[in-house]
């Protein structure tokens, strides 16, 4: 039998580290947790290294990380406690580690995920911000290094699962040989896709996080709402697969069972179904190119009432057209409109302000914004926070 594998969660406290912990709980022998990590959620995090026993935890705060390692000393001295981004990045690229699940939401996810790929490492990317960011440094960061790069968000990994097996282990470019025409994201259109338009600017934050079909984050689920977690998807699977962004289409599709789709030249559309949960493209990718079971209840296919799928209303949905414009703007504004997107999210969640304000904020910051050449993750970052600081100062959020 082969050893297990090693892994880091980047993210452990949250929905992806969650479900990534619940399928490694089923498979004992073929995985082994090295390292957990959480931005805030110690007494969640101490929580799961009783059960878990990794070699390190991380904290992003130093008091934090020192609450857990005393918590740990009279019952597990031997679990490491480290804190901030160094440690994030010292579990990521460790020489013991074979797979590091990258899941922190957000920028910050972006150092430790450079990190594992820069290591040669196996990244398992829930983190799209890597991509969406820095997606050409970052691409050749895992080319360079001969890291292993599979995608966890169900759509990218739906794609990836209807793929050809050359492009999988990416030996060859998608339109090599294999006929690809075009990329299908689906979207379930979130809790707002037939809330009449006039009453979109008093929805609520509770409204927001309400996912007709997916249990996720409060970013991410006001991401949902707004479809701009659909465009981030668009520039990630550019960057993933290769294709350029005319090659990339968006359906909704309510039942948010078919995940995505790949149409071939000859008119074959492959397409990957399953249930709504994030523990099938976590086992896909922890074990591929093998499979093993996920926790996950199957498909009853007669019980489907319908499929149905529809084009997105741009009109609607502002935030998906802002993010496919920038796809073809380039890297920086791709970074000013993940920035912006961020702080408007977080001070819609603090009902700062409103629903159709974040898209309105983004125009406005990608306009006035200047988008310099990127030539290495510190220029990313650097202007990942000038724009964080140019969009608090335009919501008058200077305390934020």
């Amino acid at each position: 039998m082969a050893a297990p594998q090693h892994i880091t969660i980047l993210g452990a406290t949250g929905s992806i580290g969650l479900n990534t912990l619940d399928v490694v709980r089923r498979h004992p022998d073929r995985f082994s947790v090295f390292a957990l990590t959480a931005q805030r959620r110690r007494s969640e995090l101490l929580t799961l290294c009783l059960e878990f026993k990794p070699k390190f935890a991380v904290l992003n705060e130093t008091a934090d990380a020192q609450w857990l390692a005393n918590q740990l000393q009279p019952v597990n001295p031997s679990i490491e406690v480290l804190s901030g981004v160094a440690g994030l990045c010292a579990v990521a690229e460790h020489a013991a580690v074979d797979t590091v699940m990258a899941a922190i939401v957000g920028a910050a996810g972006l150092p430790p995920a450079f990190a594992a790929a820069r290591a040669g490492k196996r990244v398992l990317l829930a983190n799209k911000e890597a991509l969406v960011m820095a997606g050409s440094i970052f691409m050749d960061t895992v080319q360079a290094a001969g890291a292993a790069l599979l995608p966890i968000d169900s759509e990218h990994n739906a794609i990836f699962q209807c793929l050809p097996t050359e492009i999988q282990r990416r030996e060859h470019a998608p339109q090599d040989r294999h006929g690809i025409s075009r990329l299908i994201l689906t979207a379930s259109g979130g809790p707002f896709r037939t809330t009449p338009m006039s009453e979109l600017f008093a929805v609520t934050p509770e409204q927001a996080c309400a996912h007709p079909n997916w249990s996720m984050g409060q970013k991410i689920s006001v991401d949902s709402a707004t479809m701009m977690n659909k465009g981030l998807e668009v520039i990630e699977a550019h960057w993933l697969f290769g294709l350029p962004a005319e090659k990339i289409d968006v359906l909704i599709h309510p039942q948010s069972v078919v995940h995505s789709m790949v149409e071939y030249c000859d008119g074959s559309v492959l397409a990957q179904m399953g249930q709504p949960d994030m523990r099938t493209p976590i086992a896909n990718a922890l074990a591929w190119p093998e499979r093993i079971d996920a926790g996950v209840a199957r498909l009853d296919l007669p019980k489907l009432a319908s499929l149905t799928f529809e084009a997105p209303d741009l009109q609607r949905f502002p935030c998906l057209k802002l993010a496919c414009d920038v796809l073809r703007a380039g890297q920086a504004a791709a970074v000013i409109l993940n920035a912006a997107n961020e702080i408007c999210v977080a001070a819609f969640l603090e009902r700062r302000i409103g629903f159709l304000a974040i898209a309105e904020t983004i125009a406005r910051l990608l306009d006035q914004m200047s988008q310099p050449a990127l030539r290495n993750l510190d220029d990313v970052l650097e202007l990942d926070q000038l724009t964080r600081a140019a969009t608090r100062q335009h919501l008058g959020l200077l305390t934020a």
